[in-house]
């Protein structure tokens, strides 16, 4: 079979264990069999898939589930198809491997669809009890970003797959090869998968998945940390792996959430390295307080800024004559933008003096 080329480019991120790199792209080589990528090739250029013929339909039926093959047929459906769904037809699996969805990263992506359109189809999984509705295989931030943008249709490949642990590895593969799926998304994941006995222990597990074990541990107990603690974390993957999450959780377990979220900001602000961090648990831990970052000053006021509903930044006073405002998430042309309207405002001023 040859190599997927969806595969292609694979980089895998910096605290991916070699198991799981070899895992996914194994796992990787063998979605040309499930997914057409021409289909996606047409879609990126805009051109979805109409319904054919049943002779076509039914070219390549050899593998296919009895109940794909009803649907399919039933709707004059070829596999690979790129078609156009409603929106509200749409739901979340309850096997999404992410977790963690940004609400800035969300508002960012709505801006760019309302302008290019969707470029690249998502892949859905029919839901067979109940007739025109469909599960999310892979897709689930662009169809947040489609409704935010305010779209009623969706581009989507049809695949045969059952809702299940088969369908998590798909849309957890293809998250490994985009590096956007973090230890936190699988922390909460696998915990539950645990807890709801779909593998009965870690070992199970991390065969089923074939990865090592000690990266399932290492995420378990990153999953003991309380969800408001992971969230600030997620926005910064590259500063927050498997490793220094671990770090995260040995801290928090000495200290309870104030101390750690108050950590987490000093290694975001002093760009701590996680051999500086685990020198700090190890310093915690005997009862030792680190001294807080030189200079840092507490700020008199604080304003919340959103766009369009959205929370993006802040502005903040200190002292007697500072302001500082920082904002995050923005598309590059809202960036530029509000940077000329304070560039006019300050001219402005500095004209009437």
């Amino acid at each position: 079979m040859k190599p997927s080329q969806l595969a292609k480019g694979f980089k895998a991120r910096p605290d991916t264990t070699s198991s799981e790199k070899r895992t996914a792209l194994d796992r990787l080589n063998a979605i040309d069999g499930i997914v057409d990528i021409q289909s996606v090739g047409q879609a990126a250029n805009g051109r979805a898939s109409t319904f054919v013929s049943d002779e076509q339909a039914d070219a390549d039926v050899s593998t296919e589930s009895e109940q794909f093959r009803a649907w399919r047929r039933a709707n004059r459906y070829t596999a690979g198809q790129v078609i156009e769904l409603p929106l509200k037809a749409i739901k979340a699996s309850p096997f999404n491997p992410r977790h963690f969805y940004l609400k800035a990263s969300i508002a960012e992506l709505a801006v760019n669809l309302a302008r290019q359109g969707q470029q690249q189809a998502i892949h859905v999984i029919p839901d067979y009890d109940n007739a025109g509705t469909f599960f999310v295989s892979d897709g689930g931030r662009r169809v947040r970003a489609l409704k935010e943008a305010n779209k009623e249709t969706v581009k989507a490949i049809v695949v045969d797959l059952p809702i299940g642990i088969q369908s998590y590895k798909l849309g957890y593969d293809l998250n490994v090869q985009r590096d956007s799926q973090t230890v936190f998304d699988n922390a909460v994941v696998w915990r539950r998968f645990l807890d709801e006995q779909h593998f009965q222990s870690q070992r199970e597990l991390a065969d089923h998945l074939g990865l090592d074990e000690s990266t399932i541990a290492v995420a378990l107990s990153v999953a003991k940390l309380p969800e408001n603690v992971m969230q600030e974390m997620v926005a910064r993957p590259d500063r927050f792996g498997s490793n220094m999450a671990y770090q995260i959780t040995r801290y928090h377990s000495a200290r309870g959430s104030d101390a750690t979220l108050r950590l987490i900001n000093k290694i975001t602000s002093d760009d701590l390295s996680t051999r500086q961090v685990a020198d700090i648990v190890k310093g915690r831990a005997s009862g030792q307080e680190v001294p807080k970052p030189p200079g840092r000053q507490r700020y008199a006021q604080r304003m919340e800024i959103k766009l369009d509903g959205v929370a993006v930044g802040d502005l903040k006073s200190y002292g007697e004559d500072r302001l500082e405002l920082r904002l995050r998430g923005l598309s590059r042309d809202r960036r530029d933008e509000l940077l000329r309207q304070i560039e006019t405002m300050l001219q402005f001023n500095e004209e009437k003096k």
